[in-house]
């Protein structure tokens, strides 16, 4: 698939945006169901907004499916976010059953999927998504890079 004609990616990027222009890191997560390609939630980082560190989009995402599915369990969703999962993220990926994490760009420095923890190899891990990162790096990467950049 091209880069730019991931429509899901492209979603999650329209989510962390939305976040940029609250203040927020600009990070957003959409999760699908594998199958049909239905979503079933989309978010952008609130943790400002909400005064909550765990109010990532990654997390949202996944409340407010699991809400909507009456299940803790995601089995069969997949995960489209515009930056590598951190450690706390990636943990709730996995008690979440979540089949399939696709990412955009890398994070050396607080990722917790190919960097840092990487949470999913670790042999505690519940369960262990198919991952898939560096889709969409460029313009995933860049909006990071600029709203940091315009910040300090």
């Amino acid at each position: 698939m091209q880069e730019s004609r991931n429509p899901y990616m492209n979603r999650a990027l329209a989510q962390a945006e939305a976040a940029a222009g609250r203040g927020e890191s600009p990070i957003g997560a959409v999760l699908v169901d594998g199958a049909s390609g239905a979503v079933l939630a989309e978010a952008g980082n609130r943790v400002e907004e909400l005064s909550d560190p765990t109010a990532h989009a990654e997390m949202l995402v996944i409340r407010a499916a699991a809400e909507k599915q009456g299940s803790p369990r995601l089995g069969g969703a997949h995960l489209y976010v515009t930056l590598e999962p951190c450690a706390m993220c990636a943990s709730a990926i996995s008690h979440a059953r979540i089949d399939r994490v696709i990412f955009g760009a890398y994070d050396p420095k607080g990722g917790g999927v190919d960097h840092g923890a990487r949470v999913f190899d670790r042999p505690t891990c519940h369960h262990r998504p198919d991952v898939v990162g560096g889709v969409m790096e460029g313009a995933c990467a860049a909006l990071l890079r600029n709203f940091f950049k315009a910040r300090r």
